[in-house]
C-alpha cells in the first residue's frame, strides 16, 4: 500500500520534548499553545495545523519538517500519490512528498501561503513553482517567481516566501538539518 495513512506527529513531539527535558507547561509557554492541546497532540487525539506545528517546532528548537519526518516510518521506496491527503493542514493544503526521516525533505504547498516567519536552514533548499507565482525575500532582496521558475537558497541564507496567486502550487525541497554537509 502506498499511503501512510493519517499523519501522527504526537510521538515525535513527545520524543523531542523529553529529549530537551521540557514539561508540557514549558512548551506551552514557549509556543503560546495550551498544555491540554499539546497533550492531545502528543497522544494523537488532536491534529495540529501547520502553523501550530511550526510554533511547537520553534519551542522545541527544530522545524515542522523535522517533526513530520520523525513521525513517519522511513521507507526505501515510497510512492506518494497525487490524491494523498495525509498532510497536516487541509485549509492551507500542505503535503509531505517525502515521508520519513531521510536526507531530503520535500513539501508541496497548494493555495495561499503567507510569509509569516523567517527561515534560516543549515543546509540548502530549493523552491520550485509548479503553478501560480510566489515572492521570496532572501537576504533582503525580493525574488518574484512564476510557473516553472526555481530558486536555490544556500544553507544559512535568511528567507521567507509567500504565494502571490491563490492557486499557486509550490514544491520546497531541502537537505535535512540532521545531515552535515561537509565542505571539501
Amino acid at each position: 500500500m502506498d499511503s501512510a495513512g493519517p499523519l501522527r506527529v504526537g510521538a515525535a513531539v513527545r520524543r523531542r520534548r523529553r529529549a530537551l527535558d521540557l514539561t508540557l507547561a514549558e512548551v506551552a509557554g514557549l509556543s503560546g499553545l495550551s498544555s491540554p492541546f499539546l497533550s492531545q497532540i502528543e497522544n494523537d487525539r488532536a491534529r495540529p495545523s501547520m502553523r501550530s506545528l511550526q510554533r511547537i517546532a520553534d519551542a522545541l528548537g527544530t522545524t515542522a519538517v523535522q517533526l513530520l519526518g520523525a513521525s513517519q516510518e522511513t521507507r526505501t521506496i515510497d510512492v506518494v500519490r497525487a490524491g494523498d491527503d495525509s498532510g497536516l493542514d487541509r485549509g492551507a493544503r500542505v503535503r509531505p512528498v517525502v515521508r520519513g526521516r531521510h536526507q531530503l525533505h520535500a513539501l508541496e504547498f497548494v493555495g495561499e501561503h503567507e510569509a509569516d516567519r523567517e527561515f534560516r536552514h543549515r543546509n540548502d533548499e530549493r523552491i520550485y513553482v509548479a503553478d501560480g507565482a510566489v515572492e521570496v525575500e532572501a537576504d533582503g532582496r525580493i525574488h518574484r517567481l512564476g510557473r516553472g521558475d526555481s530558486l536555490l537558497l544556500s544553507g544559512g541564507v535568511r528567507h521567507r516566501w509567500r504565494s502571490t496567486e491563490p492557486r499557486s502550487r509550490v514544491l520546497v525541497v531541502a537537505v535535512g538539518d540532521h545531515v552535515a554537509v561537509l565542505e571539501s
